[in-house]
């Protein structure tokens, strides 16, 4: 007997088969395995490559079956940015778990608070002697201990402290509160603004290693393995290499946090890549955009323009998207179609305008259009679930998010 309707909805399955190209509803988040699968191998190797452990930052994608590939793919925890992101992970199975913000506010202390006490290992970001001291009244009544990291920033950056000086004296400050377990050190080179960012983002990783440095020689750092972390998705190569010419290995864990790389895109970080691949011609092939989104032309109101059923609501746009490819509707994926000259020049929220060339070649109503974006985590971020497709667009899995 075939499933109702509802057993379909709880299953999380396509609306009326597996076929990306007729069965499924869009427009649609797409996460191609084939790149997918590349990524995960790509950066772990990277971070093996490098004597670093690998945390990426899981609120790229909010996919916990996400989380669960890159950490059978060997990677040693999960990034978050906030407490319920956290929950949510360890709701489904992630026990380590490294929020690379500061801890503020009770009700986020007691989230953090039933993780440890249920058995998550986490760690969280301080950057002030104020915050240190919330956090040591807090966990102290809670009877539990609190690993952190000092965060070191950068002037006219965003959080953390300015200058190695001041880190040390905030792991003073950490030594006091009996219930807080100073950790090591966490960083972001993303915040570094610069007309020369190759070298000044080494600086700044030098800057990090020198702090850590600085409070392994004074035995300020209590814990038995302490972190050292950084890196984004752009100059993770920058980091990795000054962590590793720095020998930290015998004193520090490094830990590398990028999150991007896992769907890579078409824009923001596919531009950061071929920097990365300049600067590291030996790294091999590189990462592959895996994320896309896919939608049909709805209307064909006057020459030279397509109205596609895409917009702010299903897509990143931080730069307007790109049109890759396009299908027939109930077509086959091995003959798509061209679409050199189309090209978004506006976007609203459930509707993209694309421009034509002269000659458009046989575009119709109905037709399904694959989009590239950049910035892939404002893609995630608009979707409860992104159907997993092979190369033949049959969709393998449906992933669920928890934004």
């Amino acid at each position: 007997m075939p499933d109702s309707p509802k057993t379909l909805l709880d299953k999380g399955l396509p609306e009326t088969g597996n076929d990306l190209l007729a069965d499924v509803s869009l427009p649609a988040a797409v996460i191609h395995e084939a790149p997918l699968a590349h990524n995960l191998a790509w950066m772990q190797r990277f971070a093996d490559d490098h004597g670093a452990r690998l945390a990426p930052h899981g609120k790229t994608t909010m996919a916990p079956a996400l989380f669960h590939r890159q950490l059978a793919a060997g990677a040693w925890g999960i990034t978050l940015a906030t407490a319920p992101q956290c929950r949510a992970a360890f709701a489904h199975g992630v026990t380590r778990l490294l929020m690379a913000n500061q801890l503020v506010g009770e009700a986020n202390m007691a989230i953090v608070a039933r993780l440890i006490e249920a058995g998550a290992e986490f760690h969280c970001v301080v950057d002030s002697a104020a915050n240190v001291d919330q956090l040591g009244r807090y966990f102290a009544a809670r009877g539990l201990r609190l690993p952190v990291l000092i965060e070191l920033g950068i002037d006219g950056g965003r959080c953390g402290c300015r200058d190695r000086d001041a880190v040390v004296a905030l792991a003073e400050r950490v030594a006091g509160e009996p219930a807080l377990v100073l950790a090591g050190l966490e960083g972001y080179e993303g915040v570094v603004q610069s007309d020369e960012p190759t070298r000044d983002v080494r600086a700044y990783a030098w800057r990090l290693v020198e702090a850590a440095q600085a409070l392994d020689l004074d035995g300020l750092i209590e814990a038995a393995e302490p972190l050292i972390t950084a890196s984004g998705s752009a100059w993770y190569d920058l980091i990795a290499a000054v962590f590793q010419e720095a020998r930290l290995g015998a004193h520090f864990v490094p830990v590398l946090r990028p999150g991007c790389y896992l769907v890579h895109d078409h824009g923001l970080y596919h531009r950061a890549q071929q920097g990365v691949l300049q600067r590291r011609p030996d790294l091999e092939r590189g990462l592959e955009p895996a994320l896309e989104v896919f939608a049909q032309v709805v209307s064909l109101p006057e020459p030279g323009l397509a109205i596609v059923g895409l917009g702010k609501r299903d897509i990143g746009h931080d730069q307007l998207p790109e049109p890759l490819r396009r299908y027939r509707e109930g077509g086959r994926a091995d003959r798509p179609l061209e679409v050199d000259g189309w090209r978004i020049t506006k976007l609203m929220d459930q509707h993209a305008f694309v421009t034509l060339p002269p000659d458009p070649d046989g575009v119709r109503v109905g037709d399904i259009v694959a989009f590239g974006a950049s910035h892939p985590c404002l893609t995630f971020d608009k979707w409860r679930r992104l159907c997993r497709v092979d190369e033949r667009l049959a969709v393998v899995e449906v992933l669920e998010t928890c934004f």
